[in-house]
């Protein structure tokens, strides 16, 4: 909406340019750690970092010492009763508890695999009852 504004403004001669106020900011580039999350933050938090380091660096956790990169997550406010980084399989769905409620996993990387959907990854896990994300 500003920036139609701002165009037919420049279009019709109403808008004057103005010098840029305040120091410049910097945004670092993104590293692998950046893409790390932690299940002890808020879902929505989680949800932010996930896909602003996705593709790259990408998202990622650990299980089992090894790292696991991830694709955006949904957000699923209903689902409370899961510890942070505790995956879940809901029917079709794969959960993963957070520091507020629930996420639901998209696809997901084991190390040395091929990139896959979150509910073909569960059911090749013998349980899920013992799979917690560091």
């Amino acid at each position: 909406m500003l920036l139609a504004q701002t165009l037919s403004a420049v279009e019709a001669g109403r808008a004057a340019a103005q010098p840029q106020v305040g120091d410049v900011s910097l945004a670092p580039k993104l590293t692998i750690d950046d893409g790390r999350l932690d299940w002890k933050q808020p879902a929505l938090a989680i949800g932010r970092r996930a896909r602003g380091v996705t593709p790259e660096p990408g998202a990622w956790t650990t299980l089992d010492g090894q790292r696991v990169k991830l694709e955006p997550v949904r957000l699923r406010p209903s689902e409370t009763d899961l510890q942070p980084g505790a995956v879940f399989l809901d029917g079709k769905s794969v959960l993963v508890g957070t520091g507020s409620h629930a996420v639901e996993l998209t696809r997901i990387q084991p190390s040395g695999k091929k990139m896959m959907a979150a509910a073909d990854w569960a059911r090749g896990m013998a349980t899920l009852e013992s799979v917690v994300f560091e």
